[in-house]
């Protein structure tokens, strides 16, 4: 059970960085537009702030939990 939750946070934490990382690449190449220049395409910005706006706490909890699951299954 603890090693099945371990893989579903690392993958969690893949997932979102990927969509983190490909923001920023989406818009410094120009495949989508950015009118204030933060790197977030304005049409993801609409739709989904919350996940930009909180990306910070979001990763904080998943790596907190990341390393809490590692502390179990290892120790």
């Amino acid at each position: 059970m603890e090693v099945e939750l371990l893989i579903v946070l690392i993958f969690v934490a893949c997932l979102l960085g990927g969509v983190y990382w490909y923001a920023g690449y989406a818009t410094r190449t120009g495949f989508a537009k950015d009118e204030n220049q933060n790197f977030i395409p304005d049409a993801w910005e609409e739709k989904y702030s919350w996940l930009f706006s909180s990306k910070g706490l979001i990763m904080l909890a998943i790596g907190i939990g990341i390393g809490f699951m590692l502390a179990r299954v290892i120790g």
